[in-house]
């Protein structure tokens, strides 16, 4: 331990000692709850929207791409990078300089959500017109991100606060904060954009109201417990002055890591538009199996963001042995419950598929996709776990290159069978080979990382 080394708190002796698989499950499951309400109220967010019409859902299409990628590196990769940077601290008994991680922390959020408004105030609308936005669709997508991305500053703030906290070991702070933040974001959205209360109706500007208002209560509500001392950890802003070093801890992972989520929204656009060749039907399927995903990552999410304390504190305090089981731990449990559901899925699709459509076509589309990418989600979600303990251990190389291999083989392979012509079948099978390979390659970069080097 350091000079500035003190008693660690009871829960963070835990976290170096307690056993791992209670702790991890201990620490997913408000997770879990938080990020599957985070994502409900981006369902009904786009629920709203559709009530105002075809241009109102179109032009939401186009934004909604960006938002998640926003959140993306917001909460996973640059949070991932800030998580791991804390516990590391924390696990080798240096609250100080935990303490300055948390600030520095802070400045680099609100650099990047200040970077975010500029970004798509002035090049948003380009940007949509490019993806395809034409007439009343690209105004509304205008509507709601110019006010969207006003507040990208809460959003960054808040998942960089989240972060923080994760990192010290404390889940449940965060996760009924977002959990408010998720209520909040839908009833200030109904009201704004569709009129509740008796509001006038704001339309698509109000729908994006919501999150932005919801976003800043929850940082503001973040960064005074942060202020307060009550987190283990004391956020003193004014006190603490810039250092290059633990800007540098913290970007040498997060700033690596937000190359994921980039490459997921390319893998995620090159199948969207190998799948649109073939129809309406098939890319109705494609898009009900697709959301199911969108319920089962936060999953995958929730025991990943779980990890990155348990194995950056034990990286910290040097026992390497204990920071490679937890990841492994956690690992196995995301491909437990993914790939149970995955296989549950490739049996019954109808048990989701039923709950969007009862268009003989399309469940014929949505069957087919499941039947092929079910039995893949078992090593994608280990594969999304094992990045998260990664990030936990300061590695963010590896999983970049993992997620690389990805992409390359939807992009290569797509490639492929459109010059063969293949049937549909041919592209959802594709899909579940690079979620297998994705899977795979996480695996084996664990195996082999020096851990603590």
């Amino acid at each position: 331990m350091s000079a500035a080394a003190g008693p660690l708190p009871a829960q963070q002796q835990r976290l170096l000692n307690g056993p791992i698989l209670p702790t991890l499950l201990r620490f997913a499951l408000p997770n879990m709850v938080a990020m599957l309400a985070t994502a409900l109220a981006a369902i009904a967010e786009t629920g709203f929207v559709g009530s105002m019409g075809v241009a109102s859902l179109a032009g939401m299409a186009l934004v909604f791409p960006l938002v998640m990628l926003q959140q993306m590196l917001s909460a996973g990769a640059m949070g991932g990078g800030v998580s791991s940077a804390v516990s590391r601290a924390l696990g080798a008994g240096d609250t100080a300089r935990a303490n300055a991680l948390a600030v520095h922390a802070m400045w680099i959020g609100l650099a990047a959500g200040l970077v975010s408004t500029a970004a798509m105030l002035s090049l948003g609308p380009a940007l949509y017109a490019l993806l395809g936005g034409r007439g009343e669709a690209l105004a509304q997508a205008v509507a709601y991100s110019n006010v969207a991305f006003i507040g990208a500053a809460g959003m960054w703030m808040l998942n960089t606060c989240a972060s923080v906290i994760r990192g010290s070991g404390n889940m449940r702070v965060p996760s009924v904060t977002l959990l408010a933040v998720a209520a909040l974001q839908v009833v200030v959205g109904g009201a704004f954009g569709l009129g509740w209360f008796g509001l006038p109706r704001g339309g698509m500007a109000g729908v994006a109201l919501g999150q932005v208002v919801a976003y800043l209560c929850g940082a503001l509500f973040l960064l005074a417990y942060l202020r307060s001392g009550r987190a283990h950890l004391k956020l003193a802003i004014t006190a603490t002055p810039l250092q290059r070093e633990l800007l540098r801890d913290i970007l040498r992972v997060g700033a690596v890591a937000c190359l994921s989520p980039l490459q997921t929204v390319l893998t995620i656009l090159v199948l969207t538009r190998l799948v649109a060749h073939f129809g309406t039907d098939a890319l109705a399927g494609y898009g009900i199996g697709t959301r199911l995903e969108f319920l089962l990552v936060p999953i995958a999410f929730a025991v990943g963001v779980a990890s990155v304390p348990l194995v950056g504190m034990a990286i910290g305090a040097g026992h390497i042995e204990r920071a490679r089981r937890a990841a492994w731990v956690a690992a196995r449990v995301a491909f437990a419950v993914l790939g149970t559901l995955g296989l549950l899925l490739a049996l019954l699709p109808d048990l989701w598929s039923g709950l969007f459509t009862q268009d003989t076509a399309v469940l014929a589309s949505a069957a087919t996709y499941f039947h092929w990418v079910g039995p893949g989600y078992g090593l994608f979600g280990l594969g999304l776990c094992l990045y998260f303990s990664s990030l936990g251990a300061g590695q963010a190389v590896g999983p970049v290159l993992a997620g690389t291999l990805r992409l390359l083989v939807v992009a290569l392979g797509g490639w492929l069978l459109a010059q063969a012509q293949t049937p549909p079948w041919t592209i959802f099978a594709l899909a579940s080979l690079a979620m297998a390979a994705y899977g795979l390659a996480m695996a084996w970069v664990v195996q082999i990382a020096r851990w603590g080097a």
